[in-house]
């Protein structure tokens, strides 16, 4: 009987590619704009895709060096799945990145010619496209391999494995590319020279708009991606280790299974009615419109997934059912106090703080930072205990599937907010009509938004798929032992391990800081020179040498993205085979719960600088040009890398640590 529904998912992602075309041809329709306008707009996509280019072929040897090494110890099979969930994700990062660098420069157009409605449709239809491949190119991949499989678990664990390898490549890559870029442009165009954002004459301006692609649409797709699979990944592993009784059937065990898969396929359709819902409530503001398609996809997913569960499951369904719930819930939760700590009183504050100087905005940023960790991990801690008292360990990895089965509207909203982004600067470049750079600040400040809620969206859909891959670590371990895994904290070994683990994630934040600060150093001095050297430059009687500040910004993305991801591969068969299973257990527990709170911590205290210094941009508290400005601009510069580049680099850090573990558990 399920074996005919088995094709269903990856026939589901061929019809949502086939949606994101769709809403390409549209987003061609509309007119790029004049020659000096195209320009700009070339610059910005070429850069782009040249970065890309380059670093897939420098990820490419990495994965083909840990494919061979899979395929001798593991199998053909786990080796292919490798292969899939690397090229999956690849090319969702792809697709996403040359559809947003087409869409950004028709936003800004759109903005000029048309008003706020025609830009906010281009704007959000760019990121739909990212959001639509995540989703689609997910089920394809996983479907097909659980399809010609025949549901093999542990060889379908390599794909999430390869999309975790991308994921922590395009992540930290890109986040040290667009951090260099920003922190440069800003830092000597903004507070040395005295020129507005996004100005022409800045040399840095081309590759901060790049950076804001590469970051935040390719590195947000490849790290959404891999939470997806990962949670999908990790339900069916726990379920394979099942027994059937008298009580669990075959059918059951069948359903349970494949339901990871269902869900979200059915999460598909409810997110191209969130894309279809945003669309007519575009007339309203943008904040209006995306709370609408943010609300209304989950809501239809929650009522068709009661169905699902019953069908699929049988007597346990409604229990699985509700901690699906409980997971799409929690999500929505999570992402709220993401939004309130960087969008509300407390950036006013931190804003505040900036009439005394730059240190008590560093103190009050960090003190809200801080706080913002304590209520999001609340709702963690409720996911985990209500889906384990449902369902067991298998409740937590559908919780976190509950999460993210959506994911093709939540990384839609989310990829929108680059594109906004960018179509503001491009107007500024272009010496649009000061009107239409008000519709592209709104789009981008609604962006803002929806990025710091895309992260700790993120942060929260990262932490339950880590946990419930650890949990399926654990299961397979105990299936393939005599005595089960225990990781007991009077066991010295696992103390070791939990300290091991614990202490990764700030290594990897230190070298992801260091890389901004490093290539920081090198723009800033780039661009003083040409600030220098070439005459005419800040009087606007001269072109800037843009391409030099992307091939600084490149060169280092490159150069340093290499080392946290060997680590991150390398540390758990050096545990897990020189010390021990218990070891790589406690390794896995320390590594989610440091990494969970330093991602929060990071995220809302780097989205809280951002969002202080443009309360002060917009005229608050004597505007731009003040010493309250100023102190601002400094806090949004050291919190540029916290959001983007250290911050999301631990949801990555954590799964992939997790996902080599579970790949490995048969050696240990």
């Amino acid at each position: 009987m399920l074996e005919s529904y088995l094709a269903i998912p990856p026939l589901l992602g061929v019809f949502g590619l086939l949606v994101a075309l769709g809403i390409y041809i549209v987003v061609t329709r509309f007119p790029e704009g004049d020659a000096n306008v195209k320009k700009i707009g070339d610059q910005i996509h070429l850069g782009a895709m040249t970065f890309m280019k380059t670093e897939y072929t420098y990820l490419s040897i990495f994965a083909l060096v840990v494919i061979v090494l899979v395929w001798f110890s593991l199998g053909e099979g786990t080796a292919i799945a490798v292969l899939a969930g690397a090229l999956s994700s690849s090319i969702a990062g792809w697709i996403g990145m040359y559809s947003a660098t087409k869409a950004n420069v028709r936003t800004a157009t759109a903005a000029s010619d048309s008003g706020a409605e025609a830009a906010l449709s281009v704007a959000f239809y760019g990121g739909s496209i990212m959001g639509l491949c995540v989703a689609s190119l997910g089920l394809i991949g996983l479907g097909s391999l659980f399809y010609i499989l025949s549901g093999d678990a542990h060889s379908i664990e390599g794909f999430a494995m390869g999309a975790s390898i991308v994921a922590l490549f395009s992540r930290v890559g890109g986040g040290i590319y667009t951090k260099s870029a920003d922190v440069g442009a800003d830092l000597v165009g903004k507070i040395e020279a005295g020129i507005p954002e996004d100005d022409p004459r800045n040399p840095g301006v081309i590759a901060d708009n790049v950076g804001d692609n590469v970051g935040d649409i390719a590195g947000m797709g490849s790290d959404i991606f891999e939470s997806y699979c990962g949670s999908m990944v990790a339900c069916i592993a726990i379920a394979s280790t099942y027994l059937i009784t008298s009580e669990f059937t075959q059918a059951q065990k069948d359903g349970m299974m494949f339901l990871p898969l269902a869900l979200s396929s059915i999460g598909l359709i409810a997110s191209i009615l969130g894309i279809v819902i945003v669309r007519l409530f575009s007339k309203s503001s943008p904040a209006n419109a995306m709370r609408w398609g943010t609300m209304g996809a989950p809501l239809i997913f929650i009522i068709a997934a009661y169905f699902l569960t019953n069908t699929l499951v049988g007597n346990n369904g409604f229990d699985v059912w509700l901690a699906v719930v409980c997971g799409s819930v929690g999500g929505i939760a999570i992402g709220l106090i993401t939004e309130y700590y960087t969008g509300s009183s407390p950036v006013i504050k931190i804003a505040e703080s900036g009439q005394t100087g730059s240190a008590t905005v560093m103190i009050t940023g960090l003190s809200v930072g801080m706080q913002s960790v304590v209520l999001p991990i609340a709702c963690i801690i409720l996911i985990i205990y209500i889906s384990t008292e449902l369902t067991g360990l298998y409740g937590v990895g559908i919780a976190a599937v509950g999460m993210l089965s959506t994911v093709g509207i939540t990384m839609a909203i989310d990829a929108y907010g680059p594109v906004a982004d960018n179509a503001g600067g491009i107007a500024e470049m272009a010496g649009m009509p000061p009107e239409t750079r008000v519709i592209t600040d709104e789009l981008d400040e609604q962006g803002n938004t929806t990025a710091a809620i895309g992260k700790g969206f993120a942060i929260g859909a990262a932490a339950l798929a880590a946990l419930a891959i650890i949990s399926a670590f654990v299961s397979t371990v105990s299936a393939n032992r005599e005595e089960p895994l225990e990781l007991l904290l009077s066991n010295p070994i696992v103390l070791i391990g939990i300290f091991i683990g614990g202490a990764i994630p700030f290594l990897i934040a230190s070298i992801t800081m260091t890389a901004v600060g490093d290539a920081a150093f090198e723009m800033i001095n780039e661009i003083r020179r040409q600030f220098k050297e070439i005459p005419g430059l800040l009087e606007g009687n001269a072109e800037p040498d843009t391409a030099k500040c992307v091939d600084i910004a490149t060169a280092a993305a490159l150069k340093k993205m290499l080392l946290p991801g060997i680590i991150a591969v390398s540390a758990p068969p050096l545990v897990g085979l020189g010390i021990g299973a218990e070891a790589l257990g406690g390794m896995l527990a320390g590594g989610l719960l440091v990494c969970v709170l330093l991602a929060l911590f990071m995220a809302n205290a780097g989205g809280a600088w951002d969002n202080a210094k443009k309360y002060i941009e917009k005229g608050n508290l004597g505007g731009k040009g003040t010493d309250t400005h100023a102190a601002a601009v400094v806090g949004d510069t050291v919190g540029d890398p916290f959001k983007d580049t250290s911050g999301p680099s631990m949801n990555i850090l954590i799964n992939v640590m997790a996902i080599v573990s579970l790949v490995i558990a048969p050696l240990l």
